[in-house]
């Protein structure tokens, strides 16, 4: 981890030599490692966005070794001649597009913010065209279940990963193991340099948030604005991050079932939905649940948890209704050719931002019967699996290890959440304000579903209102909830692949999902 200014003494002449030495080292950095600049380009099916590339350090300690190509794109805004800025944006994931946020911004973003800003996406290292992390689809597809019952389905388990962690880092290269969110700052900031601003704002989502809040810490005084939405909190270890995951999938269910209770638009509407669903998961465990597409599959546990937690998103509630009574469009696992390279960069980015490495069965136990306590309907959360156990046989130590926040010189920050957010907690939310009460102002969605940008005409307008001016909302507002429906949930169906608008959600039977 790059080393950060502390705080110093209250004497004067202490801050002004801090200040000064900060601002001399940085503009030696900037010597350094100026970027060069973006060949812009119509990009390819979107003639009206701009598309380039951004050749960069793969690592920033070593600026003057090897490069990629970091991809990126721009729609400008549509009022220039009253145009604020740059909104630099980001999907999450992590592995969203933000090429593909930029490209289709119309989709998700008010036309207030498209009038009023470009705005600019790129591709994370690691990620869609920026060089990105690729594994074996032969060995994803052996991936042996998460469910262990034994020290030896432990460290076959732990044999697993790190086979397939090798696999990867010989097929990606020498960015797989420079993909952590702090390399990914430099980025954004050499980023700036190159669009010639002297400020940028910035809006990130899910995985993105944590990209901003560090940002944030390391180049807050390159900032006009920023809005964080459905925010990660990186101070969680492993058990936090375990039962508060599992905690707020267990609350999106529930919340679900209260909706089928007074919903009479639900396929479930007047049966004990939990009830029925337990006894749905109790079938899945005895091999009893077909897949009516597919007559010879017979559905797993973990499909079953993974697409409602995919469904809890939007929130997809009407259509998750109707796939539990009928599971007829179960998505089927993709098929690869033997030897395939499958983009995969979940990993190699999760794992060097979070320390978590079970080493033991024990280990594995204990966070286990911690999230089953929290989550008993959902079985703890896919989520928390993927993102702690999938880490057990990564290399220590992580690039960007878990830590308290430190934001000293940024604007005042907007952050979002959704209070019954199935993926990030909104008690993540409330901790990450609790470090930066004096830079950050908590907006609470007091409805469902992950990103709270577009849920409601009062997030969003709240929202646009400070992008646009600064001004903040007074900390601690709430935007009432707006009850989901097919017409107003975002167009993801619960069964399938999500399509656009982002955030990415977890799609079952796809490797290297994320948040």
């Amino acid at each position: 981890m790059r080393p950060m200014i502390r705080a110093v003494g209250g004497v004067a002449t202490a801050v002004a030599l801090v200040v000064g030495t900060a601002a001399f080292a940085d503009a030696q950095l900037v010597a350094e490692r100026t970027p060069g600049s973006i060949g812009w380009a119509p990009c390819a099916g979107v003639p009206d966005v701009e598309c380039g590339s951004l050749r960069l350090p793969v690592d920033w300690a070593k600026p003057g070794g090897g490069k990629f190509g970091m991809a990126v794109a721009r729609r400008t805004a549509t009022d220039q001649a009253h145009r604020i800025g740059v909104l630099v944006v980001n999907p999450g994931g992590p592995g969203g597009s933000g090429v593909e946020f930029a490209e289709f911004a119309p989709e998700y973003f008010s036309p207030e913010v498209l009038a009023r800003f470009d705005i600019v996406g790129f591709d994370p290292r690691g990620v869609g065209a920026s060089l990105p992390a690729v594994c074996s689809a032969d060995l994803l597809q052996s991936r042996p279940s998460s469910h262990l019952a034994s020290q030896r389905d432990f460290n076959q388990y732990l044999a697993y990963t790190r086979t397939l962690n090798a696999d990867c880092r010989q097929r990606s290269g020498p960015v797989y193991d420079h993909a952590d969110t702090l390399a990914v700052v430099d980025d954004v900031d050499a980023l700036r340099v190159a669009l010639g601003e002297k400020k940028i704002s910035y809006y990130g989502v899910s995985y993105g948030t944590l990209l901003g809040q560090q940002y944030a810490e390391r180049y807050g005084r390159n900032l006009r604005a920023m809005v964080i939405d459905s925010n990660m909190d990186h101070t969680s270890d492993a058990e936090r991050f375990t039962t508060v995951s599992a905690a707020t999938a267990e609350d999106s269910l529930r919340e679900f079932a209260k909706w089928c209770d007074r919903a009479a638009s639900c396929a479930l509407h007047g049966k004990n939905v939990l009830k029925e669903w337990d006894k749905l998961l109790a079938r899945a465990d005895r091999g009893q649940v077909i897949d009516s597409v597919d007559p010879n599959h017979h559905l797993s546990v973990d499909e079953i948890t993974s697409t409602a937690f995919s469904a809890f998103y939007g929130p997809q509630w009407t259509e998750l209704a109707d796939w539990l009574v009928s599971l007829r469009t179960t998505p089927r696992p993709v098929a690869y050719a033997a030897g395939d390279s499958v983009p995969t960069p979940f990993a190699a980015v999760f794992c060097q931002d979070w320390s978590f490495r079970p080493l033991t069965y024990r280990d594995y136990v204990g966070l286990d019967r911690a999230a089953n306590q929290v989550a008993p309907h959902m079985r703890g959360s896919a989520l928390a699996t993927l993102g702690v156990l999938g880490c057990a046989g990564v290399p220590d130590p992580a690039n960007n290890p878990q830590r308290k926040l430190d934001i000293r010189a940024a604007p005042q920050i907007l952050m979002l959440n959704s209070l019954h957010d199935p993926a990030t907690s909104y008690d993540w939310a409330v901790n990450v304000h609790r470090q930066t009460r004096n830079t950050t102002t908590l907006l609470t969605y007091d409805g469902w579903g992950h990103g709270a940008y577009n849920k409601s005409s009062c997030v969003m307008s709240t929202t646009d209102a400070y992008l646009t001016t600064l001004r903040t909302p007074r900390d601690g507002t709430h935007c009432p909830a707006v009850e989901p429906s097919p017409s107003t949930a975002q167009k993801r169906t619960a069964a399938v692949a999500p399509t656009r608008p982002l955030p990415v959600g977890p799609v079952p039977g796809l490797p290297g999902w994320g948040i």
